[in-house]
């Protein structure tokens, strides 16, 4: 899966936050981001569409919830980079990582 930067302040909000409206959502995001609701609304049709935003109606009121945790996203992040740069192996990725300069 691949989330852009612009989402995951999307999903941050629905983390820090858990299950929102559409309008505490926007409120969470730009908090953040200097964006308007347009732009927070083609981010979470965006997120829906792939899968890692679900909506629930409860008492008459649509709310959304991550379906991926921020842990699976890390680990999803870490090993795209594993496999970008070194062959998919997140040890060398690691190693990398902690060597000095």
């Amino acid at each position: 899966m691949h989330v852009t930067e612009a989402e995951s302040e999307v999903l941050g909000a629905l983390w820090r936050r858990g299950p929102m409206s559409f309008a505490s959502l926007i409120d969470e995001v730009t908090t953040v981001q200097a964006w308007g609701g347009a732009t927070v609304k083609t981010l979470l049709g965006r997120l829906m569409r792939k899968g890692l935003i679900a909506s629930e109606r409860t008492d008459g009121r649509q709310s959304y919830r991550p379906t991926i945790t921020r842990d699976d996203y890390v680990a999803s992040e870490i090993q795209a980079l594993a496999d970008r740069l070194f062959d998919g192996d997140v040890e060398a990725l690691a190693r990398r990582l902690t060597a000095r300069p």
